[in-house]
């Protein structure tokens, strides 16, 4: 089975369409794709630099409109494979799903974009990776320092997320074996400082229609598979607060037999994010039009054809803990196909538990 993935804020670089504008056709659906954004996408990815495409109402757009368009090229059948989006990624993986129209996502998009920087300049906050050191004293660290725990990708980072006083003081008290690497975005994405861009794009969400897609996704929410497309609009919506649980769609990777991922343009975080928790796999990422013959090639030996909605689903942990084996198998009762976790198991919310019927 093969996910393709879409990166999120921070994968963008200065010319990293340059080599793609030169495709025949590509520069016209990227500026279809612009007109819904309101943003020059070909101008942003050729000529501006680094510190102008970091502007949250540039990036965002900029990489969900690269993404759909290379994924165009490639001509995605999304029957064939899972999509899986990292935050801002989520609403090219759905609009390449078929769940959102290209021009309603980027209309959308559009307006997260403007909103959440509008949210951003409204107090002084920041994000900051933290990498390595025991996941438990990370996370009571971020805690204790008045941080929220914003993205959890796996491969022991957390990105931390806060006012900058709290991210100053998380500096000074991170465990050891762990270090922080301050993130060059605008704000404090996915928490309750973009509640004012949650609501903004909540309104322009309520004129839209999605529809059940021609595949599944993986949600940042919880790494579950999901294939209503009303579910997924809400669930954009509210993730705009909500963490990333990145970790938990590997997880689920791991648990749907993954055999190979493609990441989109602008690539490469996510697919070595990928290649560590799922080493045996096969991978490509999207740099340039140079690596599109192995992308095709990757397609044509890993693409299935699953229904959109899979006869199993995952039971995950509602929250932060420690397995009670017996708990989870009477939850699942008969209808338990796989079990994902031992007794005593530390876990984290969202976290799969086991594999059950659909039924």
């Amino acid at each position: 089975m093969l996910v393709v993935l879409a990166p999120g804020q921070g994968a963008q670089r200065h010319g990293f369409l340059a080599g793609w504008l030169e495709l025949p056709g590509f520069r016209s659906r990227l500026d279809s794709l612009a007109s819904g954004a309101e943003v020059d996408l070909a101008s942003a990815g050729t000529e501006l630099s680094d510190d102008a495409i970091a502007d949250t109402a540039i990036a965002q757009p900029l990489i969900v409109g690269a993404g759909i368009a290379a994924a165009a090229e490639l001509a995605i059948d999304p029957a064939s494979c899972v999509l899986a989006g990292h935050s801002v990624g989520e609403f090219a993986a759905a609009a390449i799903a078929g769940m959102l129209d290209e021009s309603a996502a980027m209309r959308l998009i559009g307006v997260r974009g403007r909103a959440m920087a509008q949210a951003a300049a409204a107090a002084p906050t920041g994000m900051a990776a933290v990498l390595g050191g025991d996941a438990a004293a990370v996370l009571a660290a971020i805690e204790a320092a008045g941080c929220v725990a914003a993205n959890f990708n796996g491969a022991g980072q957390v990105v931390a997320a806060g006012r900058l006083e709290a991210l100053e003081r998380l500096s000074g008290t991170t465990p050891a074996g762990a270090r922080m690497r301050p993130l060059a975005v605008a704000g404090a994405f996915h928490t309750d400082f973009m509640a004012p861009a949650r609501d903004a794009l909540a309104i322009a969400a309520a004129d839209v229609v999605a529809h059940d897609g021609a595949g599944a996704v993986l949600s940042n929410r919880d790494g579950t598979l999901q294939a209503d497309g009303a579910q997924v609009l809400s669930r954009l919506v509210d993730q705009v607060c909500l963490p990333v649980r990145w970790d938990a769609c590997m997880a689920t990777m791991a648990a749907l037999g993954v055999t190979a991922v493609i990441e989109l343009p602008p690539a490469g975080t996510l697919a070595a994010l990928v290649r560590r928790a799922l080493p045996s796999i096969d991978a490509v990422a999207l740099r340039s039009p140079d690596d599109l013959d192995a992308a095709r090639e990757l397609l044509a030996q890993h693409t299935t054809q699953p229904s959109a909605a899979p006869g199993w689903r995952l039971l995950v942990a509602p929250e932060k803990g420690t397995v009670r084996l017996c708990d989870v198998v009477e939850q699942a009762g008969s209808s338990l196909i796989e079990l994902l976790v031992a007794d005593g198991d530390p876990v984290s919310a969202g976290q799969p538990l086991a594999r059950v019927s659909a039924s």
